[in-house]
């Protein structure tokens, strides 16, 4: 048996500086606030795929992200589908909106107050606490299906 499978590989980039976060209130996909970020491509490097997106999204160039976390699930046709979480507060440029969205400052304390997207603040949780480092959702069996059960580890 074959322990190779499918895998969707993406990224998010948290961009901070002082008390304020870089969202990007995105039209499409998973819509509202939420970190830019994007698909890493084929045989691409982690850390360049979300130094690209974060560009393409945001026009800034981001300097030694960190990666501080990950969310994983299996998608409707049993990919894996990872999100690898980065944050920096060192970047240069100057701040431009892309098609995917206009980007935005926010103070941290506004969060509760705007259009953040769905599972957003759970993904924070991952970003903020360093005592977390995965965001999954599993499946649980049920007598008639399953639910989705979030856990963080």
């Amino acid at each position: 048996m074959s322990k190779a499978e499918k895998a969707i590989i993406t990224a998010l980039c948290m961009i901070y500086k002082d008390d304020k976060i870089l969202l990007q209130n995105k039209v499409s996909g998973w819509v509202g606030l939420t970190f830019p970020g994007g698909h890493i491509e084929k045989e691409e490097s982690f850390v360049l795929g979300i130094k690209r997106e974060v560009l393409e999204e945001t026009g800034l160039t981001i300097y030694n992200p960190k990666l501080c976390g990950v969310k994983q699930f299996q998608t409707k046709d049993d990919e894996r589908y990872i999100v690898l979480y980065f944050k920096t507060n060192e970047f240069s440029g100057e701040l431009a909106s892309s098609d995917e969205g206009e980007m935005v400052w926010l103070n941290r304390s506004a969060l509760n107050e705007n259009n953040v997207a769905n599972g957003f603040l759970d993904t924070l949780r991952v970003f903020d606490d360093d005592k977390l480092t995965e965001m999954i959702y599993e499946r649980n069996k049920k007598h008639d299906g399953f639910e989705w059960v979030l856990k963080f580890y």
